[in-house]
């Protein structure tokens, strides 16, 4: 549980972040999900104790977000391309018209994903969630290999 609280922790950084003006590119948004889901999948394993199955679907979400996280700091590197568009979104669009969303889309700000807006240390955050998302990954395998060892002393 300690790793799905981790990664609820690593979500709420990353709202506090986009609250105070940083907006997210569209990789940053995709490493929030395998978070969400790790975050979930602990809260289920608060409900129902620990299941094999449930820590590992924790160790994939947590690798999938050290994964996504990599490919983002690799982007912002240089190392290898990103996604061809990282744009910003338009929000109301049931409501607009097709002249009046043209216009938004226009004046909306373009994030680009292979440019760091916020560092520290010389790490940005795409840098910080790998580490930790690596330091999560580690704690689901360690949940998965500890029950076990536990199981088969019993």
């Amino acid at each position: 549980m300690l790793a799905g609280a981790g990664s609820a922790a690593l979500l709420a950084a990353a709202l506090t972040f986009q609250s105070l003006g940083y907006a997210p590119c569209e990789l940053c948004i995709l490493q929030r999900w395998p978070h969400l889901a790790a975050a979930i999948i602990a809260a289920l394993m608060a409900v129902l104790g620990w299941r094999r199955w449930l820590a590992l679907l924790g160790l994939i979400a947590a690798a999938t977000a050290f994964g996504f996280a990599v490919y983002h700091t690799g982007v912002e590197m240089k190392l290898w391309l990103g996604p061809q568009h990282c744009s910003g979104g338009v929000s109301g669009l049931a409501t607009m018209s097709t002249g009046d969303l043209m216009a938004a889309l226009e004046k909306a700000p373009v994030v680009r994903c292979d440019e760091i807006s916020w560092s520290l240390f010389g790490i940005s955050m795409a840098g910080w969630n790998a580490i930790f998302s690596a330091g999560l990954t580690a704690l689901w395998a360690a949940c998965l290999r500890g029950r076990k060892r536990v199981a088969g002393l019993a």
